[in-house]
């Protein structure tokens, strides 16, 4: 327990957390959004790793920082278009869509990188964004401007569904798209516009691994994150303010078992450590997801005039 009270007691920790928590941040916004308007997107994990890849290669070529993020965020975009044809053009499923994004988007990265650098051992690097310490804020201030726009699109996000008529016809689209079609709503076009966006979010996510956590882009750096998404969407009940909170959980015990290994002063072996973060992650959402209220017509496909 001593131990355990040394780690959180370090300022050191809270940054890690807050790191660690940014690409769940935009990644569980990016599948919120879709969700919300009804759409399962299963994409995002090959769609992160697009967005890692190409942000990237795009400053290693000469783009400034925030030029990767655009080109990142409009790869998501590309494979979030992608997505809505199949889904909402033609009204395929939904799982396998979005199986077929991760594993296309995922081949195409790693194909990408081999053609990219063909002779190279060790993946080359950049100079990432270098944290805002002047802000002098604690925890906050080791933290870069991704981290600081992944904050502000929690409130941002939550704002737009709940106050705006855009927001409230996504979200009619995601309970009731037939009630949506009668008030003169296009459901294929929110549709659209709600993956597109949401899988821009996921791109940017890929982007903070290579451009901010890390200065390269290397397989597997993933790991799994888009699919703690999905399950966090379900952990927030779709609100963009539990969002938050459920990425910041994973990330405290991910953050958590790291330094655990580090101390190396427990008997446990490290797979243990490993196991914790999604371990703790599993329970809570079991606990949380049995009252949560999913949209209505979630991975269900809306033909028009159909009932």
């Amino acid at each position: 327990m001593t131990e355990w009270l040394d780690i959180l007691a370090h300022e050191a920790f809270w940054v890690a957390v807050l790191r660690i928590a940014t690409p769940l941040i935009f990644g569980t916004l990016g599948v919120l959004l879709c969700e919300r308007a009804g759409v399962l997107n299963l994409g995002i994990e090959g769609i992160l790793v697009a967005g890692a890849f190409s942000g990237w290669l795009a400053v290693y070529l000469g783009l400034p920082l925030w030029g990767g993020v655009a080109v990142a965020a409009l790869t998501g975009a590309a494979f979030g278009l992608l997505h809505a044809a199949l889904t909402v053009g033609l009204a395929l499923s939904q799982h396998v869509a979005g199986l077929g994004i991760t594993l296309l988007a995922t081949a195409l990265s790693y194909y990408g990188y081999r053609v990219s650098f063909p002779k190279v051992s060790t993946p080359p690097t950049i100079t990432p964004f270098a944290p805002l310490q002047e802000w002098g804020i604690p925890v906050l201030s080791g933290q870069t401007a991704l981290t600081w726009l992944a904050l502000a699109c929690v409130p941002l996000l939550a704002w737009w569904l709940q106050a705006t008529p855009a927001g409230l016809a996504l979200r009619m689209v995601g309970e009731n798209p037939q009630a949506a079609e009668g008030q003169g709503i296009s459901v294929a076009r929110t549709r659209t516009a709600a993956i597109v966006a949401g899988s821009a979010l996921m791109g940017v996510a890929g982007s903070f691994l290579t451009l901010s956590a890390f200065n390269a882009f290397f397989f597997n750096m993933v790991n799994g994150r888009g699919w703690i998404c999905v399950a966090l969407v379900v952990f927030a009940s779709w609100r963009p303010g539990k969002a938050l909170l459920g990425a910041l959980l994973f990330a405290f015990f991910d953050a958590l078992q790291l330094r655990l290994q580090q101390a190396g002063s427990s008997a446990l072996p490290y797979q243990l450590y490993l196991m914790l973060p999604y371990a703790l992650s599993i329970l809570a959402l079991i606990v949380v997801a049995r009252k949560a209220s999913y949209p209505q017509a979630l991975m269900k496909p809306y033909r028009k005039g159909e009932r």
